[in-house]
């Protein structure tokens, strides 16, 4: 499996509104992971989103979803922003964040499932409160031959995605590294 990272923003994309009226600060407040419909289904959720929000994690995280793109097959989303700021001023800096992000999970840290599973890294335009710049849409995807195998599956690049996570270190400095 491979994790990968692009760039989406401008012309209608969509935009991480991060402090939406059911948003549940889990940094704050761990215990609130109950309030949050989507883990109560999935266990390897509640683990990636404490883990995510946890005060040795680079983001915290402002919504998630579930979905079922095809049959025997799991999606989730997680939108990211940095835990210094609230949000990318640049999105260079979200930027590299993915490259570090996509670099640390193809080097070890995600299972062996070939195509069948996926992380994407999205940078999207950003709003929290008075803050506006960039966040990233992490989807975490899976499909397999039975239902109860794709939440296997998808409970153990979870579990990769948690234990690839950047460690926090000064935000990186804006400048693109594109060629």
């Amino acid at each position: 499996m491979e994790a990968d990272w692009e760039v989406e923003i401008g012309g209608g994309a969509p935009v991480i509104e991060a402090l939406w009226p059911g948003f549940v600060d889990l940094r704050i407040a761990p215990e609130r992971i109950v309030e949050i419909t989507e883990t109560a289904d999935f266990a390897p959720l509640a683990a990636l989103l404490l883990a995510l929000n946890a005060s040795d994690s680079p983001v915290w995280t402002s919504k998630c979803d579930r979905w079922e793109p095809e049959p025997d097959a799991l999606a989730f989303y997680i939108d990211m922003l940095p835990r210094e700021g609230a949000v990318f001023s640049e999105w260079q800096q979200a930027e590299g964040f993915c490259r570090t992000y996509v670099d640390r999970l193809n080097a070890t840290a995600l299972p062996d499932c070939g195509p069948n599973c996926s992380v994407e890294l999205v940078v999207r335009q950003a709003v929290a409160g008075e803050a506006e710049g960039f966040g990233v849409t992490a989807y975490l995807s899976v499909k397999s031959k039975t239902g109860a195998e794709a939440a296997k599956m998808l409970g153990a690049v979870m579990a990769g995605f948690a234990d690839a996570l950047p460690p926090v270190g000064p935000p990186e400095k804006p400048g693109s590294k594109l060629q």
